[in-house]
């Protein structure tokens, strides 16, 4: 179903066809923007109460910019639902998501307009300065501004970021968007910073007197420097009451300004066009503004609500006849409480996702046992291996996607001083709709290399339950990954039992070829040999639940015994899991012919994970197919 487009909406095709409409008409086409991205999301799924957050300002960039000659960056991309409507692909933004359609984020290969990809939070001031050093190198006076979220403003990356724009000379415009949340509500002292300011009767005096002149800065022609001056003088006659971070990095500020009045964005941001300079524009806006229930209900529910009724905001979900087995986020997150009941060492962190990895369970069961850090990877790592130097044993929850970003961290912190720090890695494997941003494809490369780290990875609830349990054992580096959904096992509540590191299991006995599985793809293995069976096929099946260190007793019956093996994994197969089976059938000296199944060697794009699975030749009827290829059996059929 193709939802229609308002009436102005429709004649926007680019920017330009935006620039012909005249100012008062600005209103109305937030109002068609608002109602198109609450129509299409509402049946076809998606980030939600973000874009519609950031509509006026939006409209009010594409307006005033020259886009896209001028450079536009958005953090992380889940507010660029309008941008992308707005550049070109209204009508195709029904596949926002979909597999073979529209990224959810901006991407710079589907359009000009997308000057930076983007997924992973705080990003945008360091990309939009490089864009804005190198228009200087060249002499070019385009203008450069980055979008970004007061969530992704908790990363350290973006107050690199900004040290280094101070004293960059360049014409770069950072716009703040202030809504308080990230997914979760914001934490940490720089968000009680930013509700100062905007509480600040002493600011908000002096902001009055900065617009009136601002307002009057084209009038000035060549006197236009000593208008700015006061500009300045006037914001730093408030800073006298109150001290201004953003001031301090040499950042001039300007705000904070209604982010919802298109009209007054619009004259703000032609009037720092003509300032010189780096700077930061501070607009306090609604997540979910223009539709009730995003807006006064829970705003992490709607950050990405999925589908729903437009008219009564009611949130569609599945039913079903027979008991469903539950997600394993939800499985992490009680079995961690009921751990953390049987000891007391034991302390929960995430960085900015607690209702994502079900840390929100912990946080309201032991509220002085687990901690969301903001959106700092690198610090919510450092931060447990500092709790682990204490005694306890901190499980730090990072989607695999993002634990990227805290790779030094994990080595230099943690493995090098042998702390038991347990790494759980949410979101491993192929992450669906988010696409390659997202996708935890590399973890177990990436660890398997770093001396004293256990990597783990469970078939089922029961063996995450297990693991998690384990790792309380084992005084040291310990990784546990697991995907994004549902398991397999409605009734996972199983007693908790000890797992040494290293100790595959055998699924199924067989013949001719052996398959090697790690983790929930496993699952994938089982209903591939059913349906063998019924062609006469009978493939083993050894599920290995380390990657390291490796079953070696398990790994000398299989290649003691078969000569044909296949190894499965959600996740690269340079370097992984068959990798490593392979290194060690070199290093033991064995020969067999190996057929390594997982993510190949490059950049897979976004869809439902089983269609992912299926175009890299993964899903049940991949590896049967794999297994037909190499069985002598089904050669002779």
């Amino acid at each position: 179903m193709l939802i229609q487009p308002g009436e102005l909406l429709a004649q926007i095709n680019s920017p330009a066809d935006l620039k012909k409409f005249p100012k008062d008409k600005l209103v109305q086409i937030c109002d068609e923007l608002r109602q198109f991205i609450v129509d299409n999301v509402s049946v076809y799924g998606g980030h939600f109460g973000a874009s519609l957050g950031v509509v006026e300002l939006t409209v009010a960039l594409h307006y005033i910019l020259n886009t896209p000659e001028d450079q536009l960056v958005w953090d992380v991309g889940h507010q660029a639902y309008g941008h992308k409507i707005l550049t070109g692909r209204r009508d195709q933004f029904h596949t926002n998501r979909l597999y073979g359609g529209l990224s959810g984020f901006p991407k710079r290969k589907e359009s000009e307009y997308d000057t930076f990809g983007v997924g992973h939070s705080s990003t945008s001031i360091s990309a939009a300065l490089g864009m804005a050093v190198a228009s200087k190198y060249k002499g070019s006076g385009i203008q450069h501004v980055a979008v970004i979220g007061d969530g992704s403003m908790t990363g350290g990356m973006a107050f690199e970021a900004m040290n280094h724009a101070g004293v960059s000379d360049t014409n770069l415009l950072i716009i703040l968007n202030d809504n308080c949340m990230s997914i979760d509500p914001n934490v940490g002292a720089l968000k009680d910073y930013l509700t100062d300011i905007t509480t600040s009767h002493t600011y908000n005096k002096a902001k009055d007197e900065v617009w009136k002149i601002l307002g009057k800065l084209s009038k000035f022609g060549s006197s236009a420097q000593e208008v700015i001056s006061k500009v300045e003088g006037a914001v730093k006659s408030a800073l006298l009451k109150q001290s201004n971070l953003f001031e301090s990095l040499n950042l001039r500020y300007f705000g904070p300004v209604d982010g919802h009045d298109v009209n007054h964005l619009a004259e703000i941001l032609k009037d720092l066009k003509d300032i010189p300079g780096p700077k930061i524009l501070h607009c306090i806006t609604v997540k979910g503004k223009g539709y009730a229930p995003a807006e006064t209900g829970n705003k992490t529910t709607w950050h990405a609500p999925g589908t729903f009724d437009k008219v009564s905001g009611e949130i569609f979900k599945k039913t079903h006849s027979t008991p469903q087995a539950p997600k394993y986020q939800e499985v992490f997150g009680r079995t961690l409480v009921e751990l953390a009941e049987m000891d007391d060492r034991i302390m929960g962190v995430t960085p900015a996702m607690p209702s994502g990895s079900s840390m929100n369970i912990m946080m309201e069961a032991m509220p002085k046992r687990a901690f969301d850090v903001g959106i700092a990877e690198q610090h919510a790592v450092t931060f447990s291996a500092g709790l682990a130097t204490q005694g306890l044993i901190p499980f730090c929850n990072i989607y695999s996607t993002f634990m990227q970003r805290a790779y030094d961290q994990v080595i230099h912190d943690v493995c090098l001083q042998n702390l038991p720090v347990v790494l759980c890695l949410d979101r491993a494997g192929f992450a669906g709709a988010d696409g390659p941003t997202h996708h935890g494809a590399y973890d177990i490369a990436f660890f398997r290399c770093i001396p004293n780290l256990v990597v783990s990875a469970p078939m089922n609830e029961e063996d995450l339950r297990n693991l998690m349990y384990s790792a309380t054992l084992h005084n040291g580096p310990y990784s546990i990954r697991y995907p994004r959904g549902n398991g397999v096992m409605p009734e996972w509540k199983t007693p908790f039992r000890e797992i040494p590191a290293g100790q595959g299991r055998i699924v199924k006995e067989g013949e001719e070829v052996a398959i090697l599985s790690i983790g929930h793809i496993g699952n994938y293995a089982v209903e591939a040999c059913k349906t063998l069976a019924k062609e006469g096929l009978n493939p083993a099946h050894y599920d290995m639940r380390f990657v390291k260190p490796l079953d070696e007793e398990l790994l000398h019956e299989v290649f003691g015994k078969f000569k044909k093996v296949i190894t499965i994994e959600d996740g690269c197969v340079m370097g992984g899991f068959g990798s490593a089976v392979l290194e060690w059938m070199a290093d033991k000296g064995y020969q067999a012919q190996v057929k390594r199944l997982g993510i190949p060697d490059e950049i897979i794009e976004h869809g439902e994970q089983i269609e992912l699975h299926r175009e890299c030749g993964f899903d049940p009827e991949g590896i049967a197919n794999t297994v037909r290829s190499l069985s002598e059996v089904a050669k002779a059929l």
